[in-house]
């Protein structure tokens, strides 16, 4: 196939270029590197399979010759206020990356009759009420809160995909998210793994929110593009959730992270005032992506933070 990827530079869309290509298809990047960076697609440059426009997909999308799929990957998506590229930040092109981008990349599918996949979130659901989340909880996001540009952006990108599906029978497919991490996110994205992994790797105590009971789900990047591409292939419309269900604490990861580094700087407690509704729980459940196609993610939690470290002591420059 000849698969387009909005957000092609960025850590989850760099991921599924590079499998993508490996499985034998042709694919064509677009970015406009607000959060990318084109340095997670360098090494892409001399491939003949692969082509980059630097576009913005909340813009009209051109795309020359035929288009069999697209994956729309194209969004903010760190919860560091601090992060000039954090959605924080970023709140007006976050919402159209959302909006505007999903339906321009809608727009294009139905013209191609190409199969389109939407990158959603666990962040639809909120601060959830129901644990672990199943794909059919609604969610208990609040539309004007600080964090909303994002939820609703991604809420609403899952209410457009279905209607193009509903009313002109677009082929799609709707990916739920949840915690990822690997090689190539940003050391300031702001959540769990980059925070501590990095003051572990700086001989640092390592910051726990609050007493640390709050509780994430981990899923290693490789696994992740494996469940997407398995419902790329699938045909399925409805969302399927893909992450690791294996849940713990904050304190027990912090724990984990020093383990593994070897960090000896232990752990100290700021308060966590939950200014912006971070979430109290986060878990998955998978029984769809496991029943429909037959996904369970392999890489634990320690595999994949010694498989990370390279890649953060570079860019930490030790």
């Amino acid at each position: 196939m000849r698969i387009l990827i909005t957000g092609a530079a960025g850590f989850l869309g760099s991921h599924l270029s590079d499998r993508l290509l490996a499985d034998g298809h042709n694919v064509i990047g677009m970015d406009n590197f607000i959060t990318g960076s084109p340095d997670n697609i360098a090494h892409l440059a001399s491939n003949e399979r692969f082509e980059f426009y630097k576009r913005d997909v909340s813009n009209y999308i051109f795309v020359p010759g035929k288009v069999d799929a697209i994956l729309h990957f194209a969004s903010p998506a760190s919860p560091n206020p601090q992060s000039k590229s954090g959605y924080f930040n970023l709140p007006i092109q976050t919402m159209k990356a959302g909006a505007l981008g999903t339906h321009n990349c809608l727009g294009l599918a139905r013209a191609q009759n190409a199969r389109f996949l939407i990158a959603s979130t666990s962040e639809i659901y909120g601060d959830p009420q129901v644990h672990p989340q199943p794909e059919s909880y609604a969610g208990n996001v609040d539309p004007v809160g600080t964090r909303a540009v994002y939820d609703e952006a991604k809420r609403f990108a899952e209410s457009l995909t279905m209607a193009y599906h509903r009313f002109h029978n677009v082929n799609t497919s709707i990916v739920r998210i949840f915690n990822t991490f690997g090689p190539r996110m940003d050391l300031d994205d702001g959540r769990a793994l980059p925070n501590l992994l990095k003051q572990a790797l700086l001989g640092q105590s390592l910051t726990v929110y609050g007493d640390g009971s709050q509780t994430r789900s981990f899923c290693y990047v490789d696994d992740l593009v494996d469940g997407i591409v398995k419902l790329l292939y699938s045909e399925e419309h409805l969302p399927v959730n893909i992450g690791n269900p294996v849940e713990m604490s904050i304190l027990q990861f912090a724990e984990s992270i020093n383990r593994v580094t070897g960090n000896k700087a232990g752990i100290i407690y700021e308060e966590n005032s939950r200014s912006a509704r971070d979430p109290q729980m986060r878990q998955p459940d998978i029984t769809r992506a496991r029943s429909i196609l037959n996904w369970n993610p392999k890489v634990d939690l320690d595999e994949g933070v010694r498989r990370t470290i390279p890649f953060f002591k570079q860019k930490l420059g030790l």
